[in-house]
């Protein structure tokens, strides 16, 4: 019976110690790895927030990707870290885990038999003397409070371990989040690069460009675009046609697609309806896990024919976030889809349609097709569009 209360001690004490001592000895070199890279991303963080201030040229926006991408893989690294500590106290934790069920089954079973015999008389009539009945007696109330202290320790060690447990599979998935952002970021600098062939004119030029298209969809939305009634229209109509290719202040054939409330701007996907089939190329590549989200929820028909292609979202967008049209303007008002079956444009609800046109401070000239809801005051807009 001693040797098992000195046998459970032992197990309690070397689980503290070696679970104590080797954190502390890990730390020490993990915390310093650890210090050295947040040290390293506070520097890149300073960096980027003072080229961030800087003119905006093409070189240093350059310089901003490069430091985004170095920030963003010293984040991994120091992630990585923290992951491979946590599995270390793990380990730890399993190893002493299970040293302290084994004591703990013993220990019960052990007192289990013993509690047999706990009334006095049993015990007195067991031993072969008195001293013997009361030392056993002794012991046994000493194991039974011990075993309440244990199933404590145990149930701690259980709660630590699951904690550490979903610490761990938090990292991972923030790790597999800023995997994705550094892929994102490297797409968005090899875009960049390939948009303006690393010609500073060229780049102020897409500026300029996204500029003025900005201007004049902010004017359109707000009614000072120039317009004409054509008349009634019925929901699914063909009312325009996507322009095909780059065009005033479009880079290329889609259709920017605006719901507007008394010229407040409503997401899309509200009104839209799911169901569609379409490739998201919203994000760094065709098909790629950073890409904006595309979920409708709405009963709408959409204003393409399926396949769709989903060129950008609404709201903070990827292209927002990590390309350069986010030195132009941090929310997007619209979504930019086109089919990839033709070119025509419908109408997603029956109203009086309007065409129109609005000439920027560029002297650009966007055409564009607005439609007034029967229902709901709601108006939509279809921009970067031919007449018919």
């Amino acid at each position: 019976m001693r040797s098992i209360l000195k046998k459970t001690f032992s197990v309690l004490l070397l689980f503290c110690f070696v679970l104590t001592l080797t954190t502390k000895v890990s730390a020490e070199t993990d915390q310093e790895r650890l210090q050295r890279l947040t040290d390293e991303i506070a520097k890149y963080q300073q960096e980027l927030d003072r080229l961030g201030n800087q003119a905006n040229t093409l070189s240093n926006l350059i310089a901003q990707y490069n430091t985004q991408i170095k920030l963003t893989q010293l984040k991994i690294s120091q992630t990585e870290e923290k992951i491979l500590l946590l599995g270390g106290r793990i380990e730890q934790l399993e190893s002493s885990l299970t040293d302290l069920n084994k004591a703990y089954t013993e220990r019960v079973a052990r007192t289990y038999k013993m509690s047999r015999f706990s009334e006095s008389y049993l015990l007195f009539v067991s031993m072969q003397n008195i001293s013997d009945a009361i030392t056993s007696f002794n012991y046994l109330k000493r194991l039974q409070a011990a075993d309440i202290d244990l199933l404590d320790r145990l149930k701690n060690a259980q709660d630590l371990y699951q904690q550490e447990k979903t610490g761990q599979e938090a990292l991972q998935k923030d790790l597999e989040s800023q995997k994705v952002s550094l892929s994102g970021q490297k797409n968005a600098k090899a875009q960049l690069l390939e948009q303006t062939k690393n010609d500073e004119k060229k780049y102020q030029s897409l500026l300029a460009s996204a500029k003025s298209e900005l201007e004049a969809i902010q004017a359109i939305i707000a009614g000072k675009g120039v317009e004409e009634l054509v008349g009634h229209i019925s929901e699914g109509n063909r009312i325009a046609t996507m322009i095909k290719g780059p065009s005033c202040n479009s880079s290329g054939t889609h259709v920017h697609f605006v719901v507007a409330v008394s010229s407040v701007v409503q997401n899309p996907f509200s009104y839209l309806r799911s169901g569609v089939s379409y490739d998201n190329c919203s994000g760094s590549a065709c098909g790629s896990s950073d890409g904006d989200p595309f979920n409708p929820s709405g009963s709408w028909n959409w204003p393409v024919n399926e396949k769709i292609k989903y060129h950008q979202g609404y709201g903070s967008t990827w292209a927002v976030r990590n390309s350069w049209v986010g030195q132009i303007y941090n929310f997007h008002n619209g979504i930019d889809i086109e089919s990839e079956t033709g070119f025509d444009v419908k109408a997603v609800k029956s109203g009086n349609m309007y065409r129109g046109s609005y000439t920027g401070s560029s002297g650009c000239r966007l055409r564009y097709v607005r439609v007034h809801h029967d229902d709901g005051g709601i108006d939509t807009f279809y921009l970067h569009i031919n007449f018919i």
